[in-house]
């Protein structure tokens, strides 16, 4: 039996045992566990030549693709630490990201050469462009992978060494780098796929960013089992994704609610056989209890697991699908080889009921933010036990008498009104509930009276035709007076994050003078 220590061994691993077997499918691609090792070896040692060092940094900016996939485990492969970044990403927040890590390489895609080229890293050594018209000064990602040698890398690592660097939003503009070790990985993947029961006869689709740790664990979760991906760019063609699905009998399928709110509005989306879907898995925020009841209705033979999870640790809970009729709107409680648990304003373990900051305990919690000792700080601290550290997670959350686990709201979303503090989670479970919300945020406005004013915004399904009065009247039946939103507005989408999260940030650029109701 194969111990994986290190995250590049969920792919050798893998072709040592099932050489012929497809491992990733993307559009007319197909290769196998053996093809995507070889191809992985051959990047390695190229990077190896070009003085990549353990530790070192390198820089993978691609959407979803084969080559994506290839990188990763080429860098790993030299002991070298890879950054996904996303293909969207600008110049400026690009510039920032390359020289705050001191990324040695970068490796890109032909069509990302022009954003690159107008940023200033001078640490850069190199760069690795796929495409046939490379930029000059580029080497060719084609030629390396059909050229360099096949043998094994000969970097020898430790599970504590630096995996990856995952870059996230920061409180202060700029984003912060996850740290992340082999270990760290490692662990998370592992216990994931113990809950989900992921085998080597699953085939995972896979259509999340994969700079999003979401997306990219699908890949590793799948080659640490043997199991397919096939992998797709985005969920902007839902229809083709549905053809892919029925097609390839995919049985894993990972979502966001933003992709099930999608799915669920689909027209005629119940005359598709989806029988082989075996389960289904949300996070990057709580699914509404009503677009649960829709689901399992759609999937009835697929588990629904619902997750809460965080870059800093990967994954914190999941709610296991028997508990979904119990508690609909629990994020369950934590996954194997993790603890988790609640502490008040005075740092005490909270009783069932009390709202607290969420910290957890376990070999997934990160190393800390690259370069930044102060925010690392702020969230990794001295656990209970000698010498531990754990994450404190900024989310406030509650528990139920048996320890399952409730989402309030992130500590910086709570909304101050009327004296009172007001969690935008629990009004937007409200706003779900109304038949003909597709999708809800709420957030806090500058007001002049009340400090904060609550503003919900929403978007309808295509065939409702609800008002914001009617929105309004539905809050007033149902939240106390303090709660009920000042202003509802209604827009025919939410803007999204590149991860495909309702971006509440960006809300305010998109409802430029609500409506006082």
């Amino acid at each position: 039996m194969f111990r994986h220590t290190l995250v590049n061994h969920f792919l050798e691993y893998s072709a040592a045992r099932l050489r012929g077997k497809t491992a990733l499918i993307h559009g007319k691609q197909r290769l196998t566990y053996s093809e995507l090792d070889i191809m992985s070896n051959r990047l390695a040692n190229f990077l190896l030549k070009c003085g990549v060092e353990r530790g070192d940094r390198v820089a993978i900016f691609m959407d979803n693709s084969v080559e994506a996939v290839v990188s990763i485990f080429g860098v790993l492969k030299a002991g070298a630490a890879f950054m996904m970044i996303n293909h969207t990403t600008k110049a400026e927040k690009l510039e920032y990201i390359l020289n705050n890590s001191a990324a040695k390489i970068a490796i890109i895609q032909a069509s990302r050469a022009a954003v690159l080229q107008s940023t200033q890293c001078p640490e850069l050594a190199a760069v690795v462009s796929t495409g046939a018209n490379i930029s000059s000064g580029y080497h060719s990602y084609d030629n390396i992978v059909a050229s360099e040698s096949a043998l094994p890398a000969s970097r020898w690592c430790i599970d504590l060494d630096l995996a990856s660097i995952i870059y996230t939003s920061g409180s202060t503009g700029q984003p912060k780098g996850v740290m992340l070790s082999h270990l760290n990985m490692v662990t998370a993947a592992h216990s994931i796929t113990t809950y989900l029961e992921n085998a080597e006869d699953d085939v995972i689709l896979n259509l999340l960013p994969m700079s999003f740790d979401y997306g990219l664990y699908q890949i590793l979760m799948a080659f640490r089992t043997g199991a397919t991906v096939v992998l797709e760019k985005s969920f902007t063609y839902p229809y083709q994704v549905i053809e892919t699905i029925i097609r390839e009998k995919v049985t894993g399928f990972p979502g966001v609610p933003t992709i099930f709110a999608i799915l669920l509005n689909l027209k005629d989306i119940d005359k598709y056989d989806f029988s082989s879907l075996r389960y289904l898995t949300n996070t990057a925020a709580a699914l509404p209890v009503s677009h649960i009841r829709r689901l399992r209705s759609l999937f009835p033979q697929a588990k629904l697991y619902s997750m809460y999870g965080l870059t800093e640790c990967k994954r914190v809970s999941y709610l296991p699908p028997d508990q979904l009729d119990k508690r609909p709107s629990s994020v369950g409680r934590g996954m194997p080889n993790e603890e988790v648990y609640i502490v008040n304003d005075r740092d005490e373990r909270a009783r069932p009921g009390e709202v607290g900051e969420l910290v957890i305990r376990g070999s997934n919690v990160m190393l800390g933010y690259w370069n930044d000792p102060a925010a690392t700080a702020k969230c990794i601290r001295p656990g209970r036990y000698p010498g531990e550290q754990v994450l404190y997670s900024g989310d406030l959350f509650k528990t139920d008498d048996e320890g399952y686990l409730y989402f309030v709201a992130r500590k910086d979303d709570i909304i101050k009104c009327k004296g009172e503090k007001v969690s935008p989670k629990e009004i937007e479970n409200v706003l779900y509930a109304l038949d003909g919300i597709l999708e809800a945020a709420v957030v806090g406005v500058e007001d002049e009276i009340f400090g904060q004013a609550i503003l919900a915004v929403v978007s309808l399904d295509k065939e409702s035709n609800l008002t914001a009065k009617e929105v309004l009247k539905h809050c007033s039946q149902h939240l106390e007076n303090y709660m009920v939103p000042k202003h509802v507005e209604i827009i025919p989408s939410l803007p999204k994050s590149a991860n495909g999260k309702i971006d509440k940030k960006n809300l305010g650029a998109t409802i430029q003078a609500p409506a006082v109701k």
